[in-house]
């Protein structure tokens, strides 16, 4: 649906289980049909937030002997049919998302490899042959690798160059305005506001070194920005929005999401916090003293292993953020709380975006 002229509000289907096209499609006839009943009116227009593995987008751009994307023309037809549209796609984790364990391999393969290049060039088609005309398109992706990968930026930059070359040519033949979006994440090569202004000098940087035209970074590489990624990060979505934009960096999505919030010196909150720890998920978390000083946790367990040894400096942390995405609508009943504000804060911005 639109929010506006330029700004449209989707419903993400990433947390529905599907890797294979077939699944994809069913999920989005079963589930997302019904979520636009819940909400809306077949009447009016509904936005999809499309998640993609590899395996569905490969399928989904297989041709027929004549040559055709038949996939591709009959999901068309059945969007038309229902009145809804695709104008984004998640093309952050790769493979299978659900049902086995993640962690880490979310970040994999990363912006190091040709595969997470040829995935994400597979994105950009299929989003351009489904894009509706005078609409602008993006594919989310993960923040270049992660921390404790130790990726080569160098060739980060050369990849995500690549990318921008190929979102420009794809752009201009599709006559279409194409953008990815990297997205910040506790722990990822870059994180927060100041790690990504400064990542995104660093990509400007290496392409004038090499003479290269930085244009198309600017046009069609951005940020997506997930309310819950940032509120671990303890920062504030109109500040860190403000600065983003200062910087010359397109805000080429937003993800309004929520996460968990403690007081990580309550031991009822922590007893409560063991219970989210799962086999599946990354769930880093940031505590905050009263001087903003920022400690990360990998994981719930290295979180929780530290409460279990002499440990002057989390005594001293007012407070604790998870990363564990939970419903916009939760209040979690106490002690535990929400980042629910930072997404309140950033959807009653995008509602003043002309």
């Amino acid at each position: 649906m639109k929010l506006n002229t330029s700004t449209h509000l989707a419903y993400c289907t990433n947390i529905h289980p599907a890797e294979t096209w077939a699944e994809t499609w069913n999920a989005l006839k079963t589930h997302t049909l019904s979520v636009r009943n819940a909400v809306g009116s077949a009447k009016e227009p509904f936005a999809i937030g499309l998640r993609l593995s590899a395996l569905a987008a490969r399928e989904l751009l297989s041709q027929n002997s004549a040559g055709q994307y038949q996939h591709i023309l009959s999901f068309k037809h059945w969007l038309h049919e229902n009145n809804c549209y695709i104008f984004t796609i998640n093309g952050f984790p790769y493979g299978d998302f659900h049902g086995v364990r993640v962690k880490e391999k979310v970040y994999q393969p990363d912006w190091t490899t040709e595969d997470r290049l040829q995935y994400t060039s597979d994105l950009f088609l299929i989003l351009a042959k489904l894009l509706p005309s005078g609409i602008d398109g993006s594919v989310s992706t993960l923040p270049g690798s992660f921390k404790a990968f130790h990726a080569d930026e160098h060739t980060i930059f050369s990849k995500l160059y690549s990318m921008a070359e190929f979102i420009e040519e794809t752009s201009h033949r599709y006559e279409c305005d194409l953008h990815l979006g990297l997205e910040p994440e506790p722990l990822g090569h870059f994180e927060n506001t100041a790690e990504t202004i400064a990542f995104f000098n660093r990509f400007h940087h290496w392409a004038e070194k090499r003479q290269l035209d930085t244009r198309c970074i600017h046009k069609r590489i951005g940020v997506n920005y997930d309310t819950c990624h940032f509120a671990i990060e303890f920062e504030d979505c109109r500040n860190s929005l403000d600065a983003l934009r200062a910087a010359g960096i397109r805000i080429s999505k937003i993800h309004l999401s929520s996460a968990l919030a403690f007081k990580p010196t309550d031991t009822s909150a922590i007893a409560v916090i063991r219970k989210f720890d799962e086999p599946t998920y990354l769930h880093q978390i940031i505590t905050r003293n009263a001087k903003s000083t920022l400690t990360r946790y990998r994981d719930i367990p290295d979180f929780l292993a530290s409460l279990d040894t002499p440990n002057t400096r989390l005594q001293a942390q007012l407070d604790a953020r998870c990363h564990f995405h939970i419903p916009l609508y939760a209040k979690p009943t106490p002690p535990l709380a929400s980042t629910q504000q930072h997404a309140r804060d950033d959807f009653s911005g995008m509602q003043g975006l002309a």
